[in-house]
């Protein structure tokens, strides 16, 4: 593909994504913004959080981790199902309930102001770190098919990706995130299955060649039982994949955002369940697109890219299919990229201004005059990380999402379950405290795991140990005696 095409490719989706924004938002107050006004029909939330739980990570990753990891990401997104559940019947009624704006108001209420502020700060640096990752991926493939070929600098890309994003979330806020995640739902769908299509078509292979395919791939392999020291054993997987998905969807304002737009408690358990559901089968479509990547590759002699996020890239723009193909993989790309990003921006704004600037006792011209120029400025941000990323970046970056989710919404976690399970008051100013030195253990047990426990490696379950320390440094904090 051209630079050109993939430029007029991105613009054109861009216009249909301001459209939207632009007549969804247009009347948005603040409620509006933060919250969708609830009034959200659930089922066109479920289909929306579909593409929203799904980012240009999984969208490039995904099909590339295949060869390493097989299909053990399913065990993963099992665990994501259970998470939903879980979610959609302890967090959503208590949150409905409370009738908050941003989920961290729950903290205040339990613990104290110092809990709040750092439930805040602690969403928004893994909200900055984790949205930084996935638009970085982005900016490096637009880097290898449009700015490179023109001998433009990566900054000017990050500066244009970082622009298109700020520009269409500007008006609407989770209002037209609902229906640009329902557009992005369509097109990830559509971008896979056409994919698939075009591949299993240059392998000459019909539905049930495809299928015998697929399943005698040794990349196919789904269940991992017999290691426990191996980083795919099914029950680090599974776990990690519960807790990750409580943390990341349950107990993060811009997955939460979206529940919380809908009608009621009942209507936003609805769409959880649905969307979780559905989630299993579209990871299971990205996989299977992995194999018969690597198949391709293999039978026309091309040659495989030494990053594996590099993989549905290379094939996909680079003449092998039809020029469909092409521009299907810029949609899939941009459709999961630009919302997610925009998303995470507009979460950020909302727990920013919320959370830790304050906006009680202010009109509404103040609140939304204070929510324009954060808005402003966590695009700044974010930009100014993805630069920085770029130059620190060595992994793979669907294993960095989760590997910064580990460490910095472990504490988050271990908030919400403590006060969820102990209703005794604790030390609110020493949780602080807490919250910077479980992560700090956690780094400290997984350099050191393999050496102290027998050759044991954590993988994404430590997640689940940094949540564990916060809560029992939340147990040392319990107010007894004269401290009552």
């Amino acid at each position: 593909m051209t630079p050109v095409v993939v430029l007029i490719t991105i613009f054109a989706y861009f216009i249909v994504l301001f459209s939207i924004s632009y007549a969804v938002g247009r009347r948005a107050d603040s409620q509006g913004f933060f919250v969708g006004n609830r009034r959200s029909p659930w089922f066109v939330v479920a289909f929306a959080m579909i593409g929203s739980m799904i980012s240009g990570v999984t969208f490039i990753s995904v099909p590339g981790m295949v060869a390493a990891s097989g299909f053990s990401y399913l065990q993963m997104v099992l665990g994501f199902v259970v998470g939903q559940l879980l979610i959609a019947y302890v967090l959503v009624p208590l949150f409905y309930r409370m009738n908050v704006v941003s989920i961290y108001e729950y903290l205040e209420t339990r613990f104290g102001i110092a809990s709040y502020r750092t439930g805040a700060w602690f969403f928004f640096i893994s909200k900055m770190l984790g949205a930084t990752v996935r638009l970085f991926l982005v900016c490096v493939v637009l880097q290898l098919l449009v700015f490179e070929p023109l001998h433009l600098p990566f900054v000017l890309n990050v500066v244009f990706t970082v622009g298109l994003v700020w520009l269409y979330t500007f008006r609407g806020g989770v209002k037209s995130l609902i229906w640009t995640d329902t557009l992005k739902t369509v097109c990830l769908v559509v971008s896979v299955v056409l994919c698939i299509y075009y591949i299993a078509r240059g392998l000459h292979l019909d539905l049930g060649g495809l299928w015998q395919t697929i399943r005698g791939s040794e990349m196919s392999q789904m269940f991992f039982f017999d290691d426990v020291n191996d980083k795919r054993y099914f029950f680090k997987q599974f776990l990690a994949g519960v807790f990750t998905v409580i943390a990341m969807n349950g107990l993060d304002q811009d997955m939460m955002q979206r529940n919380l737009s809908c009608r009621n408690s009942r209507d936003s358990q609805k769409n959880m369940i649905t969307s979780g559901i559905a989630q299993f089968f579209v990871n299971a479509l990205f996989l299977m697109l992995g194999v018969l990547l690597y198949v391709y590759a293999s039978a026309y002699g091309i040659a495989i890219p030494a990053k594996s996020d590099e993989l549905f890239p290379w094939i996909a723009t680079q003449g092998y299919f039809p020029g469909i193909v092409g521009i299907l993989f810029v949609v899939g790309l941009i459709s999961s990229a630009y919302s997610a990003a925009g998303s995470a921006l507009t979460a950020l704004t909302t727990s920013f201004t919320v959370d830790i600037l304050g906006v009680k006792g202010k009109s509404e011209e103040q609140v939304s005059h204070l929510r324009k120029r954060v808005h402003i400025g966590m695009a700044v941000v974010m930009g100014v990380v993805i630069f920085i990323f770029n130059v620190l970046n060595n992994t793979s970056v669907i294993d960095a999402v989760y590997t910064l989710a580990s460490y910095t919404y472990g504490p988050i976690l271990g908030l919400f379950a403590f006060g969820l399970s102990v209703k005794t008051p604790v030390r609110d100013r020493y949780i602080p405290l807490v919250a910077i030195v479980s992560p700090i253990l956690c780094f400290i047990l997984d350099r050191h795991s393999q050496e102290w426990f027998g050759g044991y490696s954590f993988s994404y379950e430590l997640l689940i140990l940094n949540a564990l320390f916060t809560y029992i440094g939340l147990l040392l904090l319990i107010r007894r005696g004269r401290d009552k």
